[in-house]
């Protein structure tokens, strides 16, 4: 593994930013819109005096997690999508690169959109509602950590699903974190779930994320247990994704399928 590799492989992700303004939307833009939406939301519900609860530092704090565990999937998943949309799949597995390399280039690349859209959102929210976010704290960093590697194992399943049945299933790139997103928690708690269903949020790691957020906001507490849990069972879901990931990429090449993904 060369670093030198890593470093070429994600600066040529950047530099298609400095003139694309779809690409540049994808970062700013709908997370700005989001801000706007949800923020005019949250003032409008303030005005009912809901006790026990600050509705604005509730919902645009969940929003601006959320956005960055999209951005984390996003990065991982259409950055490999590009290549294939360019026809430049095989030029890069048949160079000096190798697959780890590939993968933490898509990492890396998450690590900058997410310090991007944090910084954005951070001081719109401030501008606009006068929510400070660094009202985290230090806790806002195992936070973060979270979100991406639950976002870096959805991008890696996404790509094995795309190995597996070529661009048909290239809509879940765009769409798979909103089908995790009602048992997420994201802008409401676990118990706010059915009971039936309450088992399919434990076993999501964004889950004890946005609960633990909530546990900050509510007792200004940082909590442990939730943020170990998150971590063990992100820690499952990358190595189960890295697993697929491997094995629909192996499948791929012994079929012959990397020279004809369309």
């Amino acid at each position: 593994m060369k670093l030198y590799r890593i470093n070429a492989l994600l600066l040529r992700h950047l530099y298609l930013y400095q003139r694309s303004i779809p690409r540049l939307m994808d970062i700013f833009f709908w997370p700005v819109m989001e801000i706007f939406l949800w923020g005019f939301l949250s003032l409008y519900l303030q005005q009912f005096n809901i006790t026990g609860i600050n509705v604005l530092t509730v919902l645009l704090g969940a929003l601006i997690f959320w956005n960055l565990l999209n951005q984390s999937q996003h990065s991982t998943s259409i950055a490999f999508l590009e290549e294939i949309w360019e026809r430049n799949l095989l030029n890069i597995f048949v160079s000096p690169i190798t697959v780890a390399e590939f993968l933490i280039s898509t990492l890396l690349l998450g690590i900058v959109r997410i310090f991007l859209i944090g910084i954005v959102m951070s001081l719109l929210v401030f501008v606009l509602y006068h929510l400070n976010f660094l009202m985290f704290g230090f806790s806002i960093i195992p936070f973060v950590l979270n979100l991406l590697l639950f976002g870096w194992a959805l991008g890696l399943f996404t790509i094995g699903l795309i190995l597996r049945w070529g661009t048909s299933a290239q809509i879940l790139a765009f769409g798979i974190t909103f089908l995790i997103q009602p048992f997420s928690a994201v802008f409401y708690p676990v118990s706010a779930l059915p009971e039936v269903i309450r088992w399919i949020a434990y076993i999501l790691p964004p889950s004890y994320i946005f609960e633990g957020m909530r546990e900050v906001l509510k007792n200004g507490a940082l909590p442990l247990h939730l943020l170990t849990v998150g971590f063990i069972v992100n820690i499952i879901y990358i190595l189960l994704s890295l697993w697929f990931f491997w094995f629909m990429f192996c499948k791929a090449k012994q079929n012959g399928k990397l020279m004809k993904l369309d």
